[in-house]
């Protein structure tokens, strides 16, 4: 009995030691989540993160931005002090195709409004209450040097979507390919010129801004070889000659005569005999027939003097400009003449003249186009060919040649059908 009563004792003793000790020890502090914690180590309070939505919009062929604002959940009274707010665009003349994107906190109207006013150019409105602040934002882009080369099969839009892929992508391969066509505009109708076989190589800037965007900047040189004849472009500015690019020899590109009445555009027929779609015999069809759309801007392919601007019968609506060294160019089938063309007024080389059309003897919209020399016509691929452009004085002959001579290395080292981009700059 005693030995009960003696542990009995001895438990109660051991009961009041631990009650005591936990009663002396200070509280456990609360479980915070790991971020939180960091946070409070590093001095700074953790704010409970805000639910964002964002919803990208594009604003439609003749939509307006009141109508747009409204779908993307501004209410009337926000969207009226939102197009308030704005200075650095007019409502009423925004593009069509435009990206709008709307932020909001979650359950709530839009407090920011972003448009893309331009591939590198962002547009804010943000929202404080019922007001807006109106801000502005350029993105930045970098620059580097790519190569494209690529051998013709069909047609030089096809060659450079398949050499430049992985370079570049589709709007800046367009791009690319209409500034390639731009820059032998004097030497080469891209329509009509290339056959299968023939290639190019052309070294460019590529400019890619932060969001992922890509442009083509400046062509620095290019080579096409036609038929086993190499033509070449080295762009250098001279300060005697006119024009951006000249050829190995040191002759500007720029010549008296552009090689097409129309910007690269597919050709319907060529020069020689046919058989005429509407008086259905066949004759010598003495000129060449450029397929374009309606409206299509027709530009005259060298310096002149307008010698008659009105009906020619079959022809339509006709153009003769008489220009140096005996050339009249004709253009025919016109749905009308540029403002201020009639006889006797005076045009300058790439000038816009008049407009593609199908009056006269036409089955539908083209343009048909004829050089004249010392009266007789001529086919336009041959008369054309060899009006060559000024050379560089000697004085720029050593400059000149270094630039060449670093431009062609560079080109010579791509083979054709291949693609590769250089250090960025």
């Amino acid at each position: 009995m005693k030995a009960v009563i003696a542990r009995v004792a001895t438990y109660a003793v051991v009961a009041i030691l631990v009650a005591a000790a936990l009663y002396a020890t200070p509280p456990l502090p609360q479980r915070r989540p790991a971020e939180e914690l960091l946070g409070a180590q590093q001095g700074i309070v953790a704010a409970p993160a805000t639910m964002l939505r964002e919803r990208i919009d594009t604003l439609a062929n003749g939509e307006s931005l009141r109508g747009i604002f409204a779908r993307g959940g501004v209410s009337e009274a926000l969207i009226n002090e939102a197009l308030k707010a704005l200075t650095l665009v007019d409502p009423r003349r925004v593009r069509a195709g435009m990206p709008i994107t709307f932020r909001s906190a979650a359950d709530s109207a839009p407090n920011e409004i972003v448009m893309q006013l331009a591939i590198d150019r962002l547009l804010h409105l943000r929202r404080d209450g019922a007001s807006w602040t109106e801000s502005e934002e350029r993105l930045p882009w970098t620059t580097d040097t790519i190569v494209v080369s690529g051998v013709i099969s069909s047609t030089l839009y096809e060659a450079m979507d398949s050499s430049a892929k992985s370079l570049l992508p589709g709007s800046a391969r367009q791009q690319l390919t209409w500034s390639l066509a731009d820059v032998f505009d004097y030497k080469i109708d891209m329509s009509r010129d290339l056959q299968a076989g023939d290639s190019f190589r052309v070294m460019a800037e590529r400019n890619s801004s932060s969001g992922g965007a890509v442009r083509i900047g400046k062509i620095l040189a290019a080579t096409f070889t036609l038929s086993g004849t190499e033509m070449q472009a080295i762009r250098y500015s001279s300060h005697a000659v006119s024009g951006d690019f000249f050829d190995a020899s040191g002759k500007s590109l720029r010549a008296a005569f552009l090689r097409a009445p129309l910007e690269f555009r597919r050709i319907s027929s060529t020069f020689g005999g046919r058989f005429h779609p509407i008086l259905g015999v066949w004759k010598q069809h003495k000129g060449t027939d450029y397929a374009a759309a309606p409206g299509t801007p027709v530009r005259a392919i060298g310096d002149g003097v307008v010698l008659r601007a009105g009906w020619g019968n079959g022809y339509g609506n006709l153009l003769e400009i008489r220009h140096r060294n005996g050339f009249v160019t004709r253009y025919g089938h016109l749905r009308g003449f540029a403002s201020g063309i009639h006889a006797g007024s005076r045009v300058g080389i790439g000038q816009t003249v008049a407009y593609v059309g199908s009056t006269g003897l036409a089955t539908g919209p083209h343009l048909h186009f004829e050089v004249l020399v010392g009266g007789v016509q001529h086919d336009p691929r041959t008369a054309l060919r060899d009006r060559g452009g000024d050379p560089i004085p000697g004085s720029e002959r050593a400059e000149f040649e270094r630039t060449r001579s670093q431009m062609l290395a560079t080109l010579e080292s791509h083979a054709p059908a291949s693609a590769s981009g250089l250090a960025s700059r």
